[in-house]
């Protein structure tokens, strides 16, 4: 089966390689938990490719397992003991909307066996913006209503933001 036209543009540019890219890791809860980030720049808008392995089982058949999985403002992955990642900062939001319309939230992850992987296109940033700060995924689902975040919980997972070849 050929693929689709409209997908066949984007081709050229998964051959140049990323514009940048997230090394992702889990905290000490989430160990194995790791995954990378693309971002390429197109005249479309950012292609996002995400691929992650090792999430936690949630447990909530009903649900699923899925989880929030955003841009934050920070630029570095430390933390404490009780909140990991709180160094990330909050979601990425530069034009100060209210959640789900932050320049940072993402389209969840849905976990099949605790591997995710999706691609998506979005004009909510450029690469050059987000180049420093963090990727993060949560323990639970965003909600798309609650305020200031979407009350997806816990920090699991983090990976800064980085130019090729950068680390």
């Amino acid at each position: 089966m050929p693929i689709p036209q409209p997908f066949m543009r984007f081709l050229p540019v998964l051959r140049r390689g990323p514009d940048a890219r997230a090394d992702i890791f889990g905290g000490e809860a989430n160990p194995r938990l790791r995954g990378t980030v693309r971002f390429y720049q197109t005249p479309q808008g950012v292609l996002v490719l995400a691929e992650v392995s090792g999430l936690p089982d949630t447990g909530a058949r009903c649900k699923g397992s899925i989880f929030a999985f955003h841009i934050h403002s920070g630029g570095t992955c430390s933390g404490s003991a009780d909140d990991p990642f709180r160094d990330a900062q909050g979601h990425y939001n530069p034009e100060n909307c209210p959640h789900p319309a932050h320049a940072g939230d993402m389209p969840p992850l849905f976990s099949n066996n605790g591997y995710a992987a999706q691609a998506f296109l979005t004009g909510r940033f450029t690469v050059r913006e987000i180049i420093g700060r963090t990727v993060i995924i949560h323990a639970g689902t965003d909600d798309f209503t609650s305020q200031p975040a979407g009350n997806a919980g816990a920090r699991i997972a983090c990976g800064v933001i980085r130019k090729p070849g950068c680390r």
